[in-house]
């Protein structure tokens, strides 16, 4: 009889030559136990997904309650579905006004791609602009926006009309004309190795945009619901976006997305044609009770209040002459070596060691440091130890 990790092999897509092939049973908290037992702390929360930890107990029994309610019903937007609304009420409560208006999809490139479609429609404008060393999805129209050509060039053609410019690069900032409908930003980068913007650079582009009619894109896919310190990322640089997007780390474990903006600027969907924009599966209402689920741990649980103060503890006790240096915002951090022979060597012995970590997509000698926010002073002390003693 052939094993599970025999049959993941054969029959599940590969995305690389040598998966990692650990096989967990079940994960709790802050750790994921395998087949054998042996428990790995988790210090990056499924990449930014996990932030009130694995399994939380109340997001695990909203999603046991909803499930046995009701599942899919109808395609999104048709039907007044409770999860839906409160979801999307609980999200409006914590933003500005002007972004009080949530369309639900399955994921952050599905966010991405949503986004596209309504800065093309309201603006009535093609060109789109994102940032050099940008992650926005690998789907077709989030994958032109990707500013890394090594992920690109596989699968062109792409979609015209799509530019980068440098982040934080004041001068590029010339490139946002009338005839850009969106511009693309990455509050905080994560793929390029967690690389926090000048607050001047954000508040310019929000300016420029602004200036030009182009609508300004904040995706906090990976930065958003608690990561960095703060509710939303763009909280820290006093700007606001016309639209956002948020996915990753606002199911508490469970696949969603959302692109949120103005009623003005959403209602474009709503004719010429109608049904602008089309989802099955957008805002599964299991999904969504896990949502609000998450989104009420976060807030009466208080977890954002001590991010920053757990990042300053990462940053603190990781110091050594191997280490370049700890950059990031909150608990979104990277911890830059040499090169990705020295980080992939550490990552490899500090999961043979029980703790879990990897490196970024466009930023391969930088170590990927974001635990679910409720790790434990302890936990950060035990998870810099293994690091540390990996590093010799």
């Amino acid at each position: 009889m052939l094993t599970q990790r025999q049959l993941f092999l054969q029959h599940n897509a590969q995305t690389t030559r040598e998966p990692l092939l650990l096989e967990f049973e079940r994960a709790s908290g802050m750790y994921l136990y395998d087949v054998s037992g042996k428990r790995y702390m988790d210090l990056i929360a499924g990449i930014g997904v996990s932030n009130v930890g694995h399994c939380h107990q109340e997001v695990v029994a909203a999603v046991q309650k909803q499930a046995e309610t009701y599942m899919h019903l109808m395609v999104y937007g048709e039907f007044v579905q409770t999860p839906q609304v409160a979801f999307a009420a609980a999200l409006a409560s914590a933003l500005p006004p002007s972004l009080s208006c949530t369309y639900f999809v399955n994921s952050g490139a599905e966010a991405t791609e949503g986004a596209m479609k309504l800065a093309k429609r309201f603006t009535g404008r093609r060109e789109i602009l994102a940032c050099r060393n940008a992650y926005h999805g690998s789907t077709q129209g989030a994958l032109s926006l990707i500013g890394d050509e090594d992920f690109k060039r596989a699968y062109r053609p792409l979609l015209p009309g799509t530019g980068t410019i440098r982040f934080n690069n004041h001068e590029d900032l010339t490139r946002i004309s009338t005839g850009t409908a969106a511009v693309f930003v990455e509050t905080v980068q994560g793929e390029a190795g967690i690389r926090v913007p000048d607050a001047d650079w954000l508040q310019a582009l929000r300016t420029r945009c602004t200036e030009t009619g182009a609508l300004l894109v904040l995706d906090e896919i990976q930065c958003g619901f608690g990561r960095t310190g703060k509710m939303f990322a763009f909280e820290h640089f006093d700007i606001i976006p016309d639209v956002l997007l948020l996915a990753k780390g606002i199911g508490g474990g469970m696949p969603i997305g959302a692109f949120v903006s103005s009623q003005e600027i959403m209602s474009v969907f709503t004719e010429r044609p109608i049904l602008g924009h089309i989802t099955t599966f957008g805002g599964h209402p299991v999904c969504c009770a896990a949502g609000l689920a998450t989104f009420n741990i976060l807030q009466r649980e208080n977890l954002i209040a001590d991010v920053e103060a757990k990042g300053q503890i990462f940053k603190e006790l990781l110091r050594h002459p191997a280490i370049s240096g700890v950059r990031g915002l909150g608990l979104m951090l990277a911890v830059e070596f040499d090169s990705f022979e020295t980080n992939k060597r550490i990552i490899d012995a500090c999961i043979a060691d029980g703790l879990v970590t990897d490196w970024f997509l466009h930023c391969s000698n930088s170590m990927r440091v974001a635990p679910p926010l409720i790790i434990s002073e302890e936990e950060i002390r035990e998870a810099c130890g293994i690091i540390l003693k990996n590093i010799a």
